[in-house]
């Protein structure tokens, strides 16, 4: 079997910028190659045109094409031509693609197609109460409505994505993995009094709502200190950067025991989560959030959000807390309470480490994607 993944994102040193979705693809793209399927992956909008081969995936870095006028039309069946030809060169069974964008939208592809929901512009400007552009709406429904197969990585996705698009879509439900041997617990103690936010910093991960609760944090642990990692972009509402609107913020005392370190490697980010005490995500907008369960498979004390996916991936109480964000005093005493009792944060962070190991461990979930995708293919093959 031969399974190719069509992305505008893949975590390369030669592909740019990539999150969580290139991050996903890659877990289950190693996955399947260590289960004897051929994998390939093709990821456009690239600077430049490049084959390569590497751990036993093949990569397809599409140039960007620009185009006078019709630029949507013209760069679609760019790319349709290259999928088709790919497909009958090298017998590709199945193309994954991404909702976001619809990129698969008006295309004739010579072979199943399936679309998985990581989150679409539209389901995240309904979740951020955000307008989205009409042409993006149209591809996006227009990709799922053709599409042969249809997964989603948590069914609160799956079920807003049919609500938004007034569809009645039968949804498969794989979560995304990691490979959790590569998310181990820290030799190291912790430092007690570390508070870690790491992703991008951005309004709709809850990085507003975090600098209030962190004010509240202080007055009772005035000892405690905030490190930040990831990206800062412009906020999409006043049109600042969004580690600005964080500093303005916080209290004094807040600002001093506050640090930001920006982007780092992604190879450094585990020995920021191994060195925090307690491990805060107050996202507003996911889809299945892989920093959720780095941090858990790496037996991290948690406090996230408790809106729509968040139940599906923990257990509130067992293997962390949720709390609603924009309660930043409720949100403040569960990070405090864990600050203040290790034992606490380590039960907690033993039960979530389980947890990743039983529901998003790539052992468990790649055998469920290469089912779903063997039904897909053979439905086809029956048409």
């Amino acid at each position: 079997m031969h399974i190719a993944f069509l992305t505008p994102e893949y975590p390369h040193e030669l592909t740019g910028p990539s999150g969580g979705l290139g991050t996903s693809i890659k877990n289950l793209a190693d996955s399947l190659v260590r289960n004897n399927i051929r994998v390939s992956v093709i990821v456009y909008g690239q600077s430049l045109a490049r084959e390569l081969e590497e751990n036993g995936i093949r990569f397809y870095l599409l140039k960007h094409q620009h185009y006078a006028f019709g630029g949507w039309f013209f760069h679609r069946k760019y790319i349709q031509k290259f999928l088709n030809r790919l497909i009958e060169e090298e017998k590709v069974d199945l193309i994954e693609a991404t909702d976001w964008t619809g990129i698969t939208a008006f295309m004739r592809i010579n072979c199943p197609v399936v679309i998985r929901l990581n989150g679409s512009d539209a389901y995240f400007c309904e979740l951020e109460n955000r307008k989205q552009k009409l042409k993006n709406r149209l591809f996006e429904k227009v990709a799922l409505k053709y599409a042969d197969g249809h997964i989603s990585v948590s069914q609160f996705t799956a079920i807003k994505t049919n609500e938004i698009f007034n569809l009645e879509l039968p949804f498969s439900i794989i979560p995304n993995s990691i490979e959790i041997d590569k998310f181990l617990r820290a030799v190291k103690k912790p430092v007690e009094n570390r508070i870690l936010y790491f992703g991008t910093v951005i309004r709709k991960k809850g990085v507003l709502e975090l600098s209030k609760i962190f004010n509240e944090v202080v007055k009772e642990r005035p000892d405690s200190e905030l490190v930040i990692i990831g990206k800062d972009v412009i906020d999409i509402f006043e049109n600042r950067s969004t580690i600005e609107l964080f500093r303005q913020n916080l209290s004094e005392k807040a600002t001093e025991r506050f640090s930001y370190l920006g982007a780092v490697d992604y190879s450094e980010v585990k020995t920021h989560i191994a060195e925090a005490a307690v491990v805060v995500l107050p996202s507003f907008a996911e889809a299945l959030p892989m920093t959720w369960i780095e941090a858990m498979a790496m037996e991290k004390a948690v406090v996230t959000s408790n809106i729509g996916w968040a139940p599906e991936v923990m257990v509130g109480g067992k293997t962390g807390f949720m709390e609603d964000p924009r309660s930043h005093k409720a949100y403040a005493q569960k990070i405090i309470r864990l600050l203040n009792n290790e034992d606490l944060r380590m039960s907690l962070g033993k039960q979530a480490r389980e947890q990743v190991k039983k529901k998003f461990s790539s052992e468990v979930v790649v055998k469920k994607n290469i089912e779903f995708y063997k039904s897909v293919i053979n439905e086809s093959s029956e048409i």
